[in-house]
């Protein structure tokens, strides 16, 4: 018997092959680990899903809100309150916001957004005599002209509302950078 164990081995370059075994502790180990790994995932992946899924969601566009009636809109800015449905990943909301509706003097009608852009205060229209027909934020002093365009403090002008007049009533849309005030 030696001496075919020998002939095995010429045959094969002189080296005896050996054959490795899984022990009992590594079979145990490797399916331990696997399963937990399963199940760790299972865990995982909807949670990911979850924080995810409303980043992914693409973007829509704004709906158009009426707001006030064309007859109302005057070359004095004034202030008009509206609600907008917002669906914020899964919460849903109705908030209420204001634009600060005007004509210009060639009978354009346009809304501003009074969040002031140095800080986030709502401005006012006409609300501080040493800043007479201008918008004034009280927190920090910046005023804005009629049409938005930022005068002091502020780095940026009022950001304006997309605007649409149909059958006798305004309507705003998307918030967006103000075009009148460059």
């Amino acid at each position: 018997m030696s001496e075919h164990n020998n002939q095995d081995e010429h045959h094969q370059g002189g080296t005896a092959v050996k054959r490795r075994e899984m022990s009992r502790r590594q079979f145990l180990s490797y399916t331990l680990g696997g399963a937990t790994a399963f199940m760790g995932a299972g865990m995982i992946v909807p949670m990911l899903r979850f924080a995810v899924d409303p980043v992914l969601q693409p973007k829509t566009e704004a709906a158009w809100v009426k707001v006030v009636e064309e007859t109302k809109i005057t070359e004095t800015p004034a202030s008009f309150k509206f609600k907008v449905h917002q669906v914020d990943g899964w919460w849903e909301s109705d908030p209420e916001l204001e634009a600060w509706i005007s004509k210009d003097k060639a009978g354009n009608i346009f809304a501003l957004n009074p969040t002031c852009k140095h800080l986030g205060c709502t401005v006012d229209w006409n609300s501080n005599p040493a800043f007479k027909d201008q918008y004034y934020c009280p927190c920090h002093g910046a005023h804005y002209t009629a049409d938005g365009k930022n005068l002091a403090v502020a780095p940026l002008p009022l950001d304006q509302y997309e605007l649409k007049t149909e059958n006798g009533f305004v309507y705003v849309g998307q918030l967006g950078p103000n075009k009148r005030a460059q």
